[in-house]
C-alpha cells in the first residue's frame, strides 16, 4: 500500500486557519465566601469592590443582592431558597444592579418579584428591563394630573375623586375589604386604557389564585400584571416585591 503524501503547504494553511479562529480571553471576577447565614441574610467576606444593590451569585445558583456594605464584610439578602446557601459557599459578583423585565409581554401574566413566570404559560419574551431601585422623575418630567380615574364606587368617585397619576393609600384593618376595593377598581378599568399592576405580598397562594380567577373571569387579566411574593416566600423577596411592581408599572408611564 502506497503511503499517504501530505503537502506541507496545505498542512500549514489548515493550521494557520484554525489558529486564527482560536481566541484566548481572560476573565477576572471578584469572588468571596459566605461567613454565616440566617433568616434570608448572608454575611459575605472577600467582595471589597461590590456595589450597593449589586446582584451576586452564590455557588449553588441562588442570587442575592448586596445591601449592607461594611469594611470587612457585606450583608447580602438572598433572593430565593436561602436553605441552599451555606457557610463556606463561594459568592461571585455579577457587576449588575437588580433589574426586572418590563413591557407589554408581562400583561396578562402572573410573575414572581424577580419577573419569573408563575402561571405555567411559558417564558416571558421581552428585551426591556427596568431597575428595581430607580430615581423618581422630577417635577418637570411629570404630566399634570387632569384626567380622572373612575373606581366604579360611587362614594369614592363622587366625594374623593382620584386622578390618573395620583398616589392613593388604601389602609384598614384585616378583613375590611381593602383587596375587594382594589380589585373592583381594576375591574372597572376594562373599557379603558389603564394598565393595572397587582402586587400580592405575604398572601396565601389560594387567595392570589382567587384574585387571578376574578380578573380572568371578567376579561381584564390581559390588561394586568400580577406580581406575587406569597407568605411562603422569603422575607427578601417580599421586601423587593413592591419595588418590582412599581418598576414594571413605570414602563407604561
Amino acid at each position: 500500500m502506497a503511503g499517504i503524501q501530505l503537502d506541507p503547504q496545505v498542512v500549514a494553511r489548515v493550521l494557520e486557519t484554525n489558529l486564527r479562529k482560536y481566541a484566548v480571553a481572560a476573565e477576572t471576577s471578584e469572588v468571596g465566601h459566605v461567613l454565616e447565614t440566617g433568616d434570608g441574610i448572608a454575611l459575605v467576606d472577600g467582595l471589597p469592590g461590590v456595589m450597593a444593590e449589586e446582584m451576586v451569585l452564590f455557588s449553588r445558583g441562588v442570587y442575592g443582592m448586596a445591601m449592607n456594605l461594611e469594611r470587612h464584610h457585606v450583608g447580602v439578602i438572598i433572593l430565593g431558597d436561602f436553605s441552599r446557601v451555606r457557610q463556606g459557599d463561594l459568592v461571585r459578583r455579577t457587576g449588575k444592579v437588580l433589574q426586572v423585565p418590563a413591557g407589554e409581554a408581562l400583561l396578562g401574566r402572573v410573575v414572581t418579584a424577580l419577573g419569573q413566570p408563575l402561571d405555567g404559560r411559558g417564558p416571558i419574551v421581552t428585551t426591556t428591563s427596568r431597575l428595581v431601585e430607580a430615581d423618581a422623575p422630577g417635577i418637570v418630567q411629570r404630566e399634570p394630573v387632569h384626567r380622572p380615574l373612575h373606581t366604579g364606587i360611587k362614594s369614592i368617585d363622587a366625594m374623593t375623586a382620584i386622578g390618573r397619576g395620583q398616589r392613593e393609600l388604601i389602609i384598614g384593618d384585616r378583613q375590611t375589604g381593602k383587596t375587594t376595593l382594589a380589585v373592583d377598581t381594576m375591574l372597572n378599568q376594562r373599557p379603558g386604557d389603564v394598565r393595572c399592576v397587582y402586587v400580592a405580598i405575604g398572601q396565601k397562594m389560594s387567595t392570589v389564585a382567587q384574585v387571578v380567577h376574578v380578573l380572568e373571569e371578567h376579561g381584564v387579566l390581559s390588561n394586568c400584571i400580577v406580581v406575587v411574593a406569597s407568605a411562603g416566600e422569603s422575607a427578601p423577596l417580599q421586601y423587593i416585591a413592591p419595588f418590582a411592581g412599581c418598576a414594571m408599572a413605570e414602563h407604561f408611564r
